[in-house]
C-alpha cells in the first residue's frame, strides 16, 4: 500500500500540470475475500480439516486520453493475510503489472492497441478476464480493431519468450508460445452474433539432459473456432454457443467441441428464472488412443460456468471424460440486495471405469450454489455465497477424496473501489 500511495502522490501532480485537452482518472480497488474450503475443487479426503484464509487484491488503475491516444496502467498486489510477518521488509508477490497498454485511434473506425491487456469477449467462455481470481488474467498482445455501425472486428497476435537472448532457448513459462485470433461481432434481426477463430501454439518441452546446441524448438498449434449468439425480448433473453477444437497439443491430435444453451425469463421486475444445458466433449476411459477428445475452454472465465465450487475446468478436468451440465437459475433483486440460486446436475460425457474395469454410472452429483450481494455504498459492495456438492462414487473415482464427507464451500468478499482522482479539460 505504501508503494501505491507513493506512485499516486508522485504522478498526479505531474499529470495535473500538463492536463490540457486531456482526460485523466485514477481509481483504487481493495478486495479482501474470506473463504472456507471443505471439498473445494474435489471431495475432501476423510479426516482432513477444511482450509480457511483471507486473500486480498489491491489494485491501482490510471487511465489517460489525449487526442487519438488512450493509455492504461494497472498495478496490483495479491496476497494472503499473514503470508509475511508483521515486520517484514519485503512482500511475497510484490507489485504486478496487470495492464500496461497504449491505443492509437487512426480514425473513427480503425485503432490499434499494444501491450499487456485484458482480452474478453461475449460471455467469456473462451476469452475472459477471470476476475474472480485475485490475480485475474491479462495477455501481452497487439490488437487491430475495426468498428463500423453494427460490425466489430478484432485481429490479434502474441509471441512470448523467457527473456532477451542471443540464441533460441526453450520457453519454460506455463503459457502459450504464440497466439493469433480473429473475433467478429455483428447484429442481424436483433440477434447479436460473434464468430471466433483462435490459434494457440504451445512449445513441446525438451527433456533433460537438453542437448547442445539446442535443437529446433517445435511448436504444436491448436485451433479453437466457433460462434456465440444472443437475443432478447421484452421479458426474456437467450444465448447459445458452439465451439470446436482441432490441431495438435503436446504432439497429440485434438478433436473436441462445446455446445450450450441458456434461457432466462423475467417473472416479475424483481424475480428472474432460467435454465441451461452445456455439453463439453470428453474421452472414454475405455479409449486407449493418444488423441485428445476433451474440450478445453482455453482462456475462459471458467469459475462462472459448471458450478462455483470449481470441480471442472478451473485448473483441472483437462483431458478428462468431458461433462454434461444441466442447471436452473433463480435471481431476486430488491432495493440494494441481490440473491441468486443455481442448482447443477452433473453427468460425465463419456465412460468412467472403476478399479476393476467395470463401467460406472455417468451421474457425478448435484451442486447447489447460493449467492448474495449488497450495495453498501457508492464505492462499496459486499458479496458472498455458500455452495454444497452432493457427489457420487463416480465423482470420487475421478477426483479422489471422500464423497461421504460433507463437501461445501463458503465465502464473503468486500469490494472497495473509489475513484481517487478525475480530470477532464
Amino acid at each position: 500500500m505504501k508503494i501505491l500511495k507513493i506512485i499516486v502522490i508522485t504522478l498526479l501532480p505531474v499529470f495535473s500540470s500538463i492536463a490540457f485537452a486531456q482526460e485523466l482518472d485514477a481509481n483504487l480497488q481493495i478486495r479482501p475475500r474470506y473463504e472456507f474450503r471443505n471439498g473445494y475443487k474435489a471431495p475432501i479426503p476423510y479426516g482432513e480439516t477444511a482450509a480457511q484464509f483471507v486473500s486480498s487484491r489491491t489494485r491501482l488503475n490510471l487511465n489517460f486520453r489525449q487526442d487519438q491516444f488512450i493509455t492504461r496502467l494497472s498495478m496490483q498486489n495479491v496476497r494472503v493475510w499473514g503470508d509475511v510477518p508483521t515486520n517484514t521488509k519485503s512482500d511475497v508477490n510484490g507489485i504486478q503489472l496487470y495492464e500496461a497498454w497504449v491505443q492509437y485511434n487512426f480514425s473513427e473506425k480503425w485503432s490499434a492497441r499494444l501491450g499487456r491487456q485484458v482480452i474478453s469477449y461475449d460471455n467469456q467462455r473462451i476469452f475472459g478476464e477471470v476476475d474472480w481470481a485475485q490475480q485475474a488474467q491479462s495477455h501481452d498482445a497487439a490488437i487491430t480493431t475495426f468498428k463500423s455501425n453494427k460490425n466489430h472486428l478484432d485481429v490479434a497476435i502474441a509471441y512470448n519468450a523467457n527473456a532477451e537472448t542471443e540464441l533460441a532457448t526453450p520457453y519454460n513459462v506455463l503459457n502459450y508460445k504464440s497466439m493469433q485470433y480473429a473475433w467478429y461481432h455483428t447484429e442481424l434481426l436483433k440477434i447479436n452474433m460473434s464468430f471466433l477463430f483462435l490459434n494457440t501454439g504451445y512449445e513441446n518441452k525438451l527433456t533433460d539432459p537438453v542437448p547442445t546446441p539446442t535443437p529446433e524448438l517445435k511448436v504444436d498449434y491448436m485451433q479453437t473456432f466457433g460462434t456465440y449468439w444472443k437475443t432478447k425480448g421484452k421479458s426474456w433473453d437467450v444465448d447459445l454457443w458452439f465451439y470446436g477444437q482441432t490441431g495438435k497439443n503436446a504432439t497429440n491430435t485434438v478433436n473436441a467441441f462445446d455446445v450450450a444453451l441458456n434461457f432466462n425469463y423475467d417473472l416479475t421486475d424483481k424475480f428472474k428464472a432460467g435454465f441451461g444445458y452445456e455439453y463439453l466433449s470428453g474421452k472414454s476411459q475405455e479409449n486407449t488412443s493418444s488423441a485428445i477428445k476433451s474440450f478445453h475452454p482455453v482462456f475462459g472465465t471458467n469459475h462462472a460456468f459448471n458450478g462455483y465450487m470449481d470441480y471442472f475446468y478451473v485448473g483441472n478436468h483437462k483431458n478428462s471424460v468431458g461433462l454434461k451440465d444441466a442447471f436452473l437459475k433463480f435471481a431476486y433483486n430488491v432495493n440494494k440486495w441481490q440473491f441468486a440460486l443455481f442448482p447443477h446436475a452433473f453427468n460425465t460425457a463419456n465412460t468412467v471405469l472403476d478399479a476393476n474395469g467395470n463401467e460406472m454410472k455417468n451421474y457425478l452429483g448435484t451442486e447447489i450454489d447460493f449467492t448474495f450481494g449488497y450495495s453498501a455504498h457508492k464505492f462499496v459492495n459486499v458479496t458472498g455465497g455458500y455452495s454444497q456438492m452432493f457427489a457420487t462414487d463416480t465423482m470420487q473415482r475421478l477426483k479422489d477424496g471422500h464423497v461421504d464427507h460433507v463437501n461445501n464451500w463458503a465465502w464473503v468478499m468486500i469490494n472497495v473501489n473509489p475513484q481517487i482522482f478525475s480530470h477532464k479539460k
